[in-house]
C-alpha cells in the first residue's frame, strides 16, 4: 500500500510546512517575514520581504501538496527548486558538510523528492484516490528540470541590494 511512501511523504512535507511558517508568521522558533526578508536581503536576494513570502509560500504549500500526495510531482519541482536556491546563496561555499553550514541536508531532500517522483506518492495519496498519479523517469527529470529553472528565476529576479554609496538618491 506505500506506508513508507505515506511516511516519508509526511515528515519530509511536514518539515517543510514547519519551515515556511517560520518564514511567514515567526512560528517554530522563525523570525517571520521581517527578519526573514532582512537575512535575504544579506544574501543578495532582494527584496527580502518579497523573497521571503515566496520562499515562505514555497516551503509551505509545497510541503502541503507533498504530505497529502496530491500534484506530486509540482511540489517536487517546487521544493527542490527551494533547496537548489538555498544551497546556491547559502550553503554551496561551505562544502558538502552540515556542519560546517554545507549543503548535506539539501542533497538528502533533493534525493528523497526524486526518489519518490520516481516511484510516485503511492497508495495512499490524494494523487491516486483522484487517479492522476504520475511518476517515472520523465516526470523525475521533469521535477528536476522545473526545480532548477525556478532556482534560476528566483535568483534571477533578485534585484541587486544597493549600499546606497554608488547611487545619488532621487527626489
Amino acid at each position: 500500500m506505500g506506508v513508507g511512501r505515506l511516511l516519508l511523504r509526511s515528515v519530509i512535507g511536514g518539515l517543510f510546512i514547519g519551515h515556511g511558517t517560520q518564514k511567514l508568521f515567526g512560528w517554530f522558533g522563525g523570525g517571520g517575514l521581517g527578519a526573514t526578508g532582512e537575512g535575504f536581503e544579506a544574501i543578495g536576494l532582494a527584496p527580502g520581504r518579497r523573497n521571503a513570502l515566496v520562499a515562505g509560500l514555497a516551503e509551505s504549500g509545497g510541503g502541503t501538496l507533498l504530505a497529502l500526495g496530491l500534484a506530486t510531482p509540482l511540489a517536487e519541482a517546487v521544493l527542490i527548486s527551494v533547496m537548489l536556491t538555498a544551497i546556491r546563496t547559502v550553503h554551496w561555499k561551505n562544502g558538502p558538510w552540515a556542519t560546517n553550514g554545507g549543503y548535506e541536508y539539501n542533497v538528502v531532500l533533493i534525493s528523497a523528492l526524486l526518489g519518490l517522483a520516481e516511484v510516485g506518492p503511492g497508495g495512499w495519496s490524494l494523487d491516486r484516490a483522484l487517479g492522476i498519479e504520475r511518476a517515472g523517469f520523465v516526470w523525475t527529470a521533469a521535477a528536476a528540470a522545473c526545480g532548477a529553472a525556478g532556482s534560476l528565476a528566483a535568483t534571477a529576479a533578485a534585484q541587486p541590494v544597493s549600499d546606497g554609496a554608488t547611487e545619488p538618491a532621487v527626489a
